[in-house]
């Protein structure tokens, strides 16, 4: 969700427009699983803190290491389809 906030400040003087995004996390399992990221966008997410999605439509901001949970079963899901599907797996 964007927002936008405009401020005239006098007759004759610049509108100053202050936009932001609302990133809404998702509540949910992305405490208990790891997902499947596209990985240049985890990788930026993983230096700005900026959210992701995953294969399985969860967004959430990473910050632990997805070795220490279980896969999530949906995103494993829609990984093989592509996979079996010919595509070449790289979410893009």
């Amino acid at each position: 969700m964007t927002q936008q906030t405009t401020q005239e400040l006098s007759p004759g003087a610049q509108t100053v427009i202050d936009e932001r995004t609302d990133h809404r996390l998702d509540e949910g399992d992305h405490e208990r699983f790891s997902h499947y990221v596209p990985k240049a966008p985890l990788t930026e997410a993983m230096v700005m803190g900026t959210p992701v999605v995953a294969l399985c439509g969860k967004v959430w901001v990473p910050s632990r290491n997805p070795d220490k949970f279980p896969v999530c079963p949906e995103c494993k899901e829609i990984w093989e389809s592509l996979h079996d599907e010919g595509g070449d797996g790289s979410g893009e």
